[in-house]
């Protein structure tokens, strides 16, 4: 006999809570029915009247993730820019226990989101939605000058998305290469490539007045500011 509504409702988040338990342990090779039921002392077939197939199992996994991962601690933010688009791409990268185990869980799921048509475009589409969260930041930046005024906002935000995850699987596979001190130089030396040089210290304008600092002093100042 299936639950009734309000136990029902009572359990989703103890069963949510097992699946979370068991996405940390396991990842999702290892998330199958049979195990969310073991870890929480009940049959499979009740399990079931939550998830009928372990596709449902799975799509409910990936939901968990994404909501726990939006719900997790930040890095203040500092200010408008770039200054602001280094903490949140920091914010992806492994750089403590609990990110890497969340990344590590992320990573699992690329199997089963490529092998399902749907899942997969559930996925894209959350790449699309972090793609969006930095553009405000990107546009800020180039309003700012700190980005060329013809920049492609869009293509950029795609470009940083990339350079991040890819760093982010490195360092999860050969996390000795790749410590946080390393990655943080890394996205530093990045975002100094996205911004344009600026005149040496010292040098003058055509009106005669000294300019900006020089390119070292810019890519400290994205990573300091």
């Amino acid at each position: 006999m299936p639950p009734a509504p309000g136990d029902r409702d009572a359990r989703r988040e103890d069963v949510s809570e097992t699946v979370w338990q068991v996405l940390a342990d396991k990842g999702f090779g290892g998330l199958t029915l049979r195990a969310v039921a073991a870890a929480m002392g009940v049959s499979t077939g009740m399990l079931m009247h939550y998830f009928p197939t372990k596709r449902a199992l799975i799509a409910h996994a990936l939901d968990l993730l994404e909501k726990r991962t939006a719900e997790r601690p930040r890095r203040a933010r500092p200010g408008a820019g770039l200054a602001t688009v280094r903490v949140m791409l920091l914010d992806i990268l492994p750089l403590t226990p609990g990110d890497t185990a969340r990344n590590r869980i992320w990573v699992s799921s690329w199997d089963l989101s490529l092998a399902d048509d749907g899942l997969g475009a559930e996925q894209a589409d959350r790449y699309t939605r972090l793609r969006s969260t930095l553009l405000p930041h990107l546009e800020a930046a180039r309003d700012l000058g700190e980005l060329p005024a013809d920049t492609d906002l869009e293509q950029l935000a795609a470009t940083a998305v990339a350079f991040t995850h890819g760093l982010v699987v490195q360092a999860l596979f050969d996390p000795v290469r790749f410590p946080e001190e390393v990655q943080s130089a890394m996205l530093d030396e990045f975002l100094a490539t996205i911004a344009p040089p600026r005149p040496l210290t010292g040098t003058r304008t055509a009106t005669g007045t000294p300019t900006g600092a020089g390119t070292d002093d810019h890519r400290q100042a994205i990573g300091h500011r």
